[in-house]
């Protein structure tokens, strides 16, 4: 899974898709998600950092991806595999 290549992500979570015209601000967790899955990171990975670095259970975080996950393919931000 990843995010498409012309998606414009900044530091402060504005994301900006030039083929729609649509934008988007995201809190701090999303915007580290979005530029892990920009540089290639696997899911697992992402999800052990997360995991190592906050306190949610694995139940949690997996239910919380998974509406993600398909909150960025509605949006448009992701490439189809």
């Amino acid at each position: 899974m990843t995010i498409k290549k012309n998606i414009a992500i900044s530091e402060n979570g504005f994301i900006f898709n030039p083929a729609t015209g649509d934008s988007f601000s995201v809190n701090g967790m999303a915007s580290v998600i979005l530029t892990a899955l920009r540089v290639g990171e696997s899911e697992a990975g992402i999800k052990a950092g997360i995991l190592e670095k906050y306190e949610v259970s694995p139940e949690q975080l997996n239910r919380d991806w998974d509406d993600y996950m398909i909150q960025l393919r509605d949006a448009n931000l992701l490439e189809t595999q």
